[in-house]
């Protein structure tokens, strides 16, 4: 049985119209009297950021639906207090004390952009809350206080760049948005062009909000690159790809992405305007293992209109198995003694593959995957066993420095 529905999970805050998801349903016969564990949820269920919200949203409450139908954890049920974020920076901080303060929750899981990290990861800090970070990302956060749980650029921007430029040539131009993760992901595309024996005639940034790519388009049909590596996000910059194919430049030079398809674009843009296409993460929809299916499946039938579910909506899914797993390895919700058995390279095997978390970086190795659009799906081409985050690992050894609390931006 599954305990909620998306008709169950948003109410109104009081004097704010913010969204609130409600709790899973549970009642106290099937628990006993202890006062459930409250979970602490931040996503973006509404705004630009949103088609990569709600899917981290529905996974997460599923899995904590299906640990309250196994009889929750130590005997108690879970609560899920969420907040909708709205893709608003101010948001996050603000709920994020939220959480922290007033509805006092265990642990908390959140986060889309690097940025919205950013902003809450202190707060977390500060009141020692355990936090989970879902997200692909850029790679540098050494916090012990803090899990990232998603890709980083050397388990799929090392094997995406190659496989690219094995696949069309050696010139590369750069697209990326104009914050901290595609500025930092352009160097580490510049990086591996370099290793892999090409050039890099341009990088380009783009604020979020930009729409019209007419003038880049122009720049890079001059500089004649042999691909595209593109890290533009959100649904402002699908226009890119639209613009690019009806400039008639899609046949001509072809486009590798670290972002492409989180919002569903394969599906969502024309068949012209997708196929070909190549992108590297830690999970893709298509991936046929039982694990997978049977995460899809389950998700699915509680939540018929969930859109695609690309990595981070796989990840959330993870990242609540390994944090419970711990809480039933020490049999209690002390932070240090959680902290202490995920350091201790606690695992789990989940839609994306086994997942083990490094110890010294707090990250996780992990699977990573290569697919290319087919008929505006994802065709899995090439798959690595258990990658490691190597650039986080080479800035950041919690075990040396466990007090240590800060994002590198690591030199490339």
């Amino acid at each position: 049985m599954t305990f909620s529905r998306r008709t169950f999970l948003k109410t109104t805050l009081s004097g704010t119209g913010l969204a609130l998801a409600a709790p899973a349903l549970f009642t106290r016969s099937a628990f006993g009297a202890d006062d459930p564990i409250v979970i602490g949820g931040l996503h973006d269920q509404s705004g630009p950021i949103a088609a990569t919200g709600t899917p981290m949203v529905d996974s997460l409450t599923l899995a904590i639906d299906q640990a309250n139908a196994a009889g929750g954890l130590l005997g108690r049920p879970l609560r899920l207090v969420h907040y909708d974020t709205q893709s608003n920076i101010q948001l996050y901080s603000q709920f994020a004390r939220q959480l922290a303060l007033k509805d006092r929750v265990s642990v908390v899981f959140g986060g889309v952009t690097s940025a919205s990290r950013e902003a809450i990861r202190p707060t977390f800090n500060r009141y020692k809350v355990p936090y989970f970070y879902s997200t692909f990302y850029e790679g540098g956060v050494c916090d012990r206080n803090s899990f990232s749980l998603g890709t980083t650029p050397a388990q799929t921007v090392e094997k995406l760049v190659p496989f690219a430029m094995n696949k069309w040539g050696k010139k590369a131009y750069i697209i990326a948005a104009d914050y901290n993760y595609g500025q930092i992901t352009a160097k580490w595309m510049r990086k591996y062009v370099q290793d892999n024996g090409g050039e890099t005639l341009a990088v380009d940034f783009f604020p979020l909000d930009v729409t019209n790519f007419g003038p880049t388009i122009s720049k890079i049909q001059a500089a004649k690159p042999d691909i595209i590596l593109s890290a533009l996000v959100g649904g402002n910059h699908t226009s890119f790809y639209r613009q690019w194919t009806a400039a008639g430049m899609k046949t001509q030079i072809p486009i590798a992405s670290t972002t492409f398809g989180i919002v569903n674009e394969q599906a969502t843009l024309d068949d012209a305007e997708s196929t070909g296409v190549v992108a590297s993460y830690g999970y893709f929809e298509e991936l046929d293992s039982p694990a997978n299916n049977a995460f899809l499946s389950k998700l699915k039938e509680a939540f018929p209109d969930v859109p695609y579910v690309s990595e981070p909506g796989a990840v959330s899914y993870e990242s609540f198995m390994l944090w419970a797993e711990a809480v039933k390895a020490v049999g209690s919700l002390d932070r240090e003694k959680i902290i202490a058995a995920l350091e201790e390279g606690l695992s789990v095997d989940g839609p994306t593959g086994k997942v083990i978390v490094d110890r010294a970086t707090h990250h996780v190795t992990r699977n990573a995957y290569i697919a290319e659009v087919e008929d505006r799906k994802w065709a899995v081409r090439e798959r690595y066993e258990q990658q490691k985050p190597l650039d986080t690992a080479g800035v950041c050894d919690l075990v040396k420095n466990p007090s240590e609390n800060k994002q590198y931006v690591i030199d490339i």
